[in-house]
Order: structure tokens, then sequence, then C-alpha cells
């Protein structure tokens, strides 16, 4: 239900049950591997709270999850067995004469060589492209790879007008602009104000979700000191509605000094509490902004973080439209709709990897042999590559990157319009022409231009992608915002909008129909909170 609401009832509506079915057994399983989660005085998984989320679900390491289950993970997989190869980078996937997926190329960013990897099939799951803004959370390898692969091999991807900004990045000093400042710090109580003082998300709680946000602040504190009568505070509301909430704020001249917002959490919490529950973000602003979290609060603003759309998987075996690519995580679409509710990624690609795995496995079995490898893909994939050091002279990757980021981030940012959008993509082909004649100087050995340049091919795609179906898409849904088209329209909820690669290689979006949800979810999802305890109840009593 929260999955679906958060995500403007845009989501696959099967992976949505898929995953609120399956994450708890992969929290357990991910516990058995050697996780090691908070607890509560009882012993049970502390659990906490998250916006968009009507109950405390998300099982936690103080503000540091994700690094936690990375150790996990790779602990697992080292005792496994599992080959890694660090520092490979996958350039373009092989195609048998089917269309089936064989192969992958990829490099060695050490040495430059080229190597071929056989398969039956294969999995992506390469997160997101928030590198083509230019404030984002996302570190240098987010450049949109998977879709971009993807899409050149002829699978469709959707949704990807969907770009998730968080509303809470650092927004001083300039040198980490865009930084992340966990949801976390919300869940345990911050608060936003304007540089009036004013705690301002009082004032945008939309319609849908009234009956479930306090109104006053008497009530908000009362949910924080465990009041079970009273509702959530609004700083609580899903990540799109808080985002656009600072944004206006800004508009308006109530910012705070740097252009963002103020999120205290030193009014809410002890310095003793803070300390141990958020260690990572006093850390953070301690060391990065000379800020103390627990006595002064924290400038904040929205920051590209997330991809809702991504390559268009089938929701039982995330398989794609490409025989024997399989997708998961941040690079596959549906599980999140037009919005992503905070901590959804994290069990997403638990539930995810697993179902991607599983058939992939699956798949490869019954393929009895390896395919040839043709070498005429292979040849043309490293002629693109290595064309970009050959060249005599051309265009510096680094700047052509610079100029795209400037040109998302300020054409097809949080608050889009038409005519911006249309300059964005104008924009996007002046840079995609300079980009055919890229040169990076020096050898092929650990040549940070070289890889700029290889990674912009993909994030140009992406970007194309993102800003093509945003110009599509005419109405405000989730964390698509038209302001030339204020508003959910109801037509638009019938449909996705599919992108991929025409034969005369020119990118094509088509609006394709939405199939009807089952009445059982559909009738769960409109549901209020209350009618759905008491159904509970009910059934609970006739057992």
């Amino acid at each position: 239900r929260d999955t679906m609401r958060g995500g403007k009832f845009l989501n696959v509506w099967r992976m949505a049950e898929l995953h609120a079915k399956i994450a708890p057994q992969r929290v357990r399983l991910l516990e058995e591997w050697g996780a090691v989660f908070d607890r509560t005085k009882n012993g049970l998984i502390n659990q906490r709270n998250f916006g968009g989320h009507r109950y405390p679900r998300l099982a936690h390491v103080g503000d540091r999850t994700g690094l936690e289950m990375i150790r996990t993970l790779q602990d697992h997989g080292i005792h496994q067995g599992i080959e890694t190869y660090m520092e490979c980078t996958a350039l373009d996937l092989l195609k048998n004469e089917r269309g089936e997926v064989c192969g992958i190329v990829c490099m060695w960013r050490e040495t430059g060589n080229f190597i071929i990897f056989k398969a039956k099939s294969i999995i992506f799951a390469t997160g997101g492209g928030g590198k083509a803004w230019d404030v984002t959370s996302n570190s240098w390898e987010y450049t949109g790879d998977g879709y971009a692969m993807a899409y050149e091999a002829g699978a469709e991807l959707m949704d990807l007008e969907f770009s998730q900004f968080h509303p809470t990045g650092m927004v001083w000093p300039l040198s980490v602009k865009g930084l992340l400042v966990t949801e976390s710090v919300r869940g345990e109580g911050g608060i936003l104000l304007n540089n009036e003082g004013t705690r301002f998300m009082f004032n945008y709680i939309p319609e849908r979700f009234k009956s479930e946000t306090a109104d006053t602040e008497e009530e908000a504190a009362r949910w924080l000191a465990g009041d079970p009568n009273a509702r959530r505070p609004p700083e609580l509301l899903t990540r799109d509605v808080v985002a656009r909430a600072i944004n206006e704020e800004v508009k308006a001249g109530r910012g705070s000094e740097h252009g963002g917002a103020y999120l205290n959490i030193a009014t809410q919490r002890s310095a003793e509490d803070i300390k141990k529950k958020l260690p990572s973000m006093y850390h953070q602003f301690k060391v990065l902004a000379e800020l103390d979290i627990t006595k002064d609060p924290m400038e904040v603003g929205p920051t590209c973080h997330y991809f809702m759309g991504g390559i268009r998987v089938d929701a039982n075996t995330t398989m794609s439209s490409v025989a024997g690519l399989f997708a998961c995580g941040e690079c596959a679409a549906g599980m999140h709709g037009a919005n992503r509710l905070g901590g959804n990624s994290l069990s997403d690609l638990l539930v995810f990897g697993y179902l991607s795995g599983k058939n992939a496995a699956e798949y490869a079995k019954k393929i009895a042999a390896y395919s040839e490898v043709d070498k005429e893909q292979v040849t043309k994939i490293i002629q693109n590559a290595t064309n970009i050091l050959n060249r005599e002279s051309g265009a510096n990757p680094f700047l052509l990157h610079e100029e795209l980021e400037i040109n998302m981030q300020n054409n097809v940012g949080i608050i889009r319009t038409k005519n911006e959008l249309e300059k964005g993509i104008e924009l996007l082909e002046k840079i995609k022409t300079s980009y055919k004649n890229v040169k990076a100087k020096g050898s092929s050995q650990f040549n940070p231009g070289w890889h700029e340049a290889l990674g912009l091919r993909n994030l140009l795609i992406t970007s194309e992608a993102v800003a093509r179906a945003a110009l599509l898409r005419e109405e405000s849904r989730g964390a698509h915002t038209r302001a030339d088209f204020p508003g959910e329209q109801k037509d638009w909820l019938q449909y996705n909008i599919i992108t991929t690669k025409g034969e005369d290689g020119k990118m094509q979006l088509v609006k394709v129909k939405r199939s009807s949800p089952d009445a059982d979810l559909e009738r769960i999802a409109q549901s209020t909170i209350e009618d759905l305890e008491a159904e509970i109840a009910k059934e609970r009593n006739t057992e």
C-alpha cells in the first residue's frame, strides 16, 4: 500500500507485491550471513521511520545500513568463492544470431586491455545515472551504463522521466554540494525550517496524505514522543513532496543562507542520542562543514539521487525484452513507479537481486553450450572505444561532461517546462555532435580522460531518454514535475513511456498502456490504514 501510494500508483503492481512479501525473509537471510542490525530492548531488529511509510519498517545499522550490507555481501561472496573482477569496465553486450545475449566486452582500467566474457545469461545491477546532473548525491560510477548498454542491445527502457531529487543534500560548502544527508535525520525527528524560523512543511501536505499527517507542531511532538494516536510529522512525507517544498521556499526568498533550508535535529534529540543514532551524519558535518549537528542546524537542499525508471523487465523473472539479459536494483524499472520511498532501494535490491540470480541461473541451465562470439561485433565495440585515444585532436571529455551537467541541472531539473526541456534536448544534440570527435590524451593505461569519455556515451544516451520522456509526459506525478502541467492527470495514469533505439539509430518513445492491477491489490492500495487494520483484526478473531 505505502509503496503504491508513494509511487503515485504508477508502479508495476506485481513488483510491489513481491517486494512486500519477500523482503522480510531476505533481511533475515542477510542477518544469517553476518549483518549486525540495531536491536530493540527485547532483542528484535530495530525498525526506523522513513518518509511515506505508515509504520517504522527500516531495519538499520545506525545511519550506515548500506555499508553494513556491502560488508556482509562482500564477506559472503568471498567465502562462496565468487570471482570478482575489480577495475573492469563493461563496454557493450554481445548477441548471437537469434538476438540472445551471449557475452559482454569489457576493459581493464589498469592496463587498457580488453576482455570478452562469454555468458548464457547476464544480470545488470549497474545503478543509476545521477552524474548527468551538476548537483547529485551519486559518485563517479553512476553514469547510466546499464541503461545505455541495454538500449544499444535493443532492450526497452521505461519511466525514465522519473528521476528523484532527494530533498536533503548538503548545500555548503560548495566542495561537497549534493552529498547526501540521510533521511534518518528526519526519521529521528529532524525538522525543516526556513530563514524566518517557520516549520514550513505544514504548508505543503498533499490531500492524499492529510488524513495520515500531523497538522500541528503539538501533534508532531506527541508522535515523536511515542503517542500511538498522533499522526506522523510532515517532514516524513514522500521525497518528491519535501523536495518541491524546499524548492518553493527558496524561490520565495525564504531559503537558508546558501540556498537551501535548515534541518534541525538538535532541538529534538539529545547530543548523546544524535551521536549514537546518527554517527555518520555527525562526523560528515563536523569534518566537511565544521558544524556540530548536536548544537546547530544543517543546511540542506534537493540533490539528484535516484532513477525510478530503467530497463523494462518482467516482474516475476526480471528478464528484459532482450533474451538472456536480466536487471535488478536501480537500473531496472517498475518497482517504485513515479517516486521511491526511502529505504525501499536496499530492500528492492535484496528482493530483485535474489529473483534475478535465481531466474538467470535457471535460464542459463536450459542452454546447452555457449554461443560463438561474433567477431564483427567485438571489433566494432573495441574500435569505438580506441578511436577516442587514436584521434589527433577533438573535444575534451571533462568539459563536455561539465556542459551536460549544467544543461541537465538547468533544463531537466526538479521543476520542468516545455521550453526548458526543448532547450535541454537541443543542447544535448550539440553535445552529442561534439562527442563524436571526443579525444582523450595519453595512453590506455589508467587514463581518467579515456574512462570519462567512455562513461560520457552512456550519460548522453541516458540524459536524452530522461529529457524526451519528461517532455512527452504532460502532467506532474511523483518526482516528475511540470510547471506547465501542474497536478496528476487521470489519463496519464494509464501509460508508461517506453524508450527504444529505432532501426534508423534514433531514439524512439511511445506511450504504452498499462495492464490492469489485481483487484485485491488495488483495494488494499486504495484503502485507509484504519480499514485495513480492522480487516486484519477481524481475520485474527475468526481464526
